[in-house]
């Protein structure tokens, strides 16, 4: 067994197989990283790649003053920031998104989540810090700013390290922590997904599951908007259009999605939220939802991400 130093010092001479080592207690939270980001799965597995060959070419200038860990989301954060100077925020349909070509938000499989249990200082866990509501916040922060309040609240690291990624002065990470947390405060849900799901308990999940499948599968409009709150909202991203309230919801079901063949649903994970895939009657994926629940236990909003998606 290989020691970190021994892997360090293999990998500056050219060991890919020891960088790989390096690299691989980190990959997957680089990876939600970069989701938080970038608002994309998708472009965040690219950003990744490339913070992956930024490191890999910049090894034997890597002295070591900071943790490997810490170069590493160094590395990673700029990239992102540099691709958010080309590409822009993404959106949610309900979040007023504008019209013509739209870069819509993506969901995010559970799958790639690890634990890295972040220092005390960090505010949100890991499966929080996905949640469609907190990453749709994230969104109106300017780069800067989402990139401080992730490094600081999702990630744990001191403002100095913060600083020194970003080439700012500890000032100028204070500011843009204070200027997001009061925009991500305005923008973000009163509670988490995490808390309504621990608080409702797996048997009324249980419940919740099979009512909803039951509904879908057997185009029951009464039995879904039971389920609903009364300002519950429904989206499919990257249609434009979407839906609010239960009349809204329930007469736009009645003339689309229930008046074609019964849907088959089958459970996802994704964004740490309760979620389905949508199957076709030959099995083919057609979309996957993920759901906002009230705590009461009610839904608060469906979020149907249409095509094919990872779950």
């Amino acid at each position: 067994m290989t020691t970190l130093a021994t892997d360090l010092t293999l990998a500056r001479d050219g060991d890919e197989a020891a960088f790989t080592r390096l690299v691989a207690p980190h990959r997957a939270g680089l990876l939600a990283h970069c989701y938080r980001m970038l608002g994309s799965a998708h472009d965040a597995e690219d950003a990744l790649q490339d913070a992956l060959l930024r490191a890999w070419r910049g090894l034997p200038r890597f002295e070591g003053r900071s943790s490997v860990r810490s170069w590493l989301y160094s590395i990673a954060t700029n990239v992102c920031l540099r691709a958010l100077e080309r590409r822009g925020r993404r959106f949610l349909p309900q979040d007023g998104a504008p019209a013509g070509e739209v870069r819509w938000l993506e969901p995010f499989p559970d799958a790639e989540l690890r634990d890295e249990r972040p220092t005390p200082e960090a505010r949100y866990e890991e499966r929080e810090s996905v949640e469609l509501a907190f990453v749709a916040a994230l969104q109106y922060l300017s780069p800067r700013q989402r990139a401080v309040l992730v490094l600081r609240d999702v990630l744990g690291f001191a403002p100095a390290e913060i600083a020194s990624s970003l080439d700012a002065s500890p000032a100028a990470v204070y500011s843009a922590l204070q200027r997001a947390h009061a925009t991500v405060e305005a923008k973000g849900p009163e509670r988490s997904q995490q808390v309504t799901l621990r608080a409702l308990g797996d048997e009324r999940l249980r419940q919740l599951t099979e009512r909803y499948v039951a509904a879908w599968e057997s185009a029951d409009v009464p039995g879904l908007l039971s389920l609903l709150t009364e300002d519950a909202a429904f989206a499919m991203p990257p249609l434009p259009q979407w839906f609010r309230g239960r009349e809204a919801i329930g007469a736009f079901l009645r003339e689309g999605p229930f008046a074609r063949p019964r849907w088959r649903l089958a459970p996802a994970r994704l964004n740490g939220q309760l979620a389905f895939t949508y199957l076709e009657q030959d099995g083919t994926p057609h979309a996957v939802d993920v759901l906002d629940l009230a705590p009461d236990g009610r839904i608060a909003a469906i979020t149907a991400f249409l095509g094919p998606q990872d779950g």
